[in-house]
């Protein structure tokens, strides 16, 4: 039985976790022996891999990497990285370096730093696999390439590389060592390409695996909003990092604030910038205008019972939010970015505007005027063809041939 090797960094809240769950489920478990190796230790979604999927962690936190106490328990599990086999002695210059160059470039990313020491001092794995995967960016990449044994290896990028303050010397040029690198667009791929030329022969798009029967099942579950709102509902679903620009989607409901019209945006995630938006709520009086819900288990009927679904980003690889929204029929307002011209077909199936709070406010006005037009929207992207997901999984499993 071909033996193979997942690696992800943490089992949290996110789409790339979402998406490793979707992997899990297209693999025939009976034919292939699968592991999962977390790099984190932890993860609330720890719970929903199959019986069959192997975790390989000695030690592992079923608890999420964004709230409090998840932050405080990765803290320690950074900070013991660094005193095992003299980690920090041997990072030190590499830390040093980059944090220097990110104070030059004026974006301070210290977790891309740490991904690092948490990878020369994570457990290793003694077993040689058929066919080692980096499920994501960062941590996971660096661990496979330089610390599994393996006849091959596969890397996954979600996002875009260059924007994500992504380089070679952050890295260590780490990619040139796996056999298949697969992106999850044309957009991601070629910004990663721009990075890795020579890597160009290796590299192919490998659509994200969406379960459309099971998504549009667990819509009508019991869940949703709880509150007695009967106004406009706006749903964005995603992490509160800066990579979301939510910010500018709080000034944006100030502005809808004034129109007249009754309006409530609700946002489904968690992250590390949860104070500053709350802070950012509260002293613009949109305490019950712009609610931060947190996470939850299945998302799915918010998408279902929302009037318009925002999705705002200063960058994006391919949004699985996006692609879970138009699956249940949502009409739908995206930012401009790299990636959003795969997803969206401007005027057909959602509207795309300018990141700014004004464009956004306007358009969701000019939506919600003309509700015929709405409508179209949501029967368009409930048509929207998906990708063949077992077409994408061969793309994977042919390695082991």
């Amino acid at each position: 039985m071909k033996k193979i090797l997942f690696v992800i960094n943490t089992m949290g809240m996110g789409g790339g976790e979402r998406g490793i769950l979707e992997l899990f489920d297209q693999i025939d478990l009976e034919k292939y022996e699968v592991s999962l190796f977390v790099l984190t230790g932890q993860g609330e979604l720890i719970g929903q891999i199959p019986d069959k999927v192997h975790l390989l962690n000695r030690i592992y936190f079923p608890i999420s990497v964004l709230d409090h106490p998840g932050k405080l328990r990765l803290i320690k599990t950074v900070m013991r990285s660094m005193f095992i086999r003299g980690t920090i002695c041997k990072r030190m210059g590499y830390i040093i370096r980059n944090l220097r160059e990110m104070v030059q470039n004026g974006d301070i990313q210290k977790n891309k730093i740490f991904w690092k020491v948490l990878s020369d001092g994570a457990q290793r794995l003694d077993q040689e696999y058929d066919l080692a995967v980096a499920y994501l960016e960062g941590g996971s990449a660096y661990y496979v390439a330089s610390y599994v044994k393996a006849k091959r290896k596969a890397a996954f990028i979600h996002i875009n590389y260059e924007l994500a303050g992504y380089n070679r010397g952050l890295d260590e040029e780490c990619y040139v060592k796996f056999d298949r690198i697969f992106t999850v667009s044309e957009s991601v791929k070629e910004s990663f390409l721009r990075v890795y030329p020579e890597c160009s022969k290796q590299t192919s798009v490998f659509y994200n695996l969406i379960n459309r029967e099971k998504i549009i099942r667990r819509s009508v579950e019991e869940g949703g909003f709880s509150d007695e709102y009967d106004g406009f509902r706006i749903l964005t679903v995603g992490r509160l990092v800066v990579q979301k620009a939510l910010p500018v989607a709080i000034d944006a409901m100030r502005i809808l604030k004034t129109s007249g019209r009754s309006f409530r945006w609700y946002v489904l995630g968690e992250g590390e910038i949860r104070k500053k938006l709350q802070e950012q709520i509260q002293a613009l009086g949109l305490g019950e205008d712009f609610i931060l819900l947190g996470t939850v288990e299945n998302p799915y009927p918010y998408y279902a019972q929302c009037d318009l679904y925002v999705h705002t980003t200063y960058y994006e690889g391919k949004s699985i939010a996006i692609e879970e929204a138009q699956i249940l029929g949502c009409a739908m307002l995206v930012t401009e970015h790299s990636g959003v011209w795969e997803q969206i077909e401007d005027g057909v199936d959602g509207k795309i505007c300018a990141l700014s709070p004004q464009e956004i406010a306007e358009n969701i006005l000019e939506m919600v005027q003309d509700r015929q037009k709405l409508n179209a929207y949501r029967q368009a992207a409930a048509q929207r063809k998906q990708m063949d997901n077992q077409r994408e999984v061969n793309k994977l499993l042919e390695l082991l041939k």
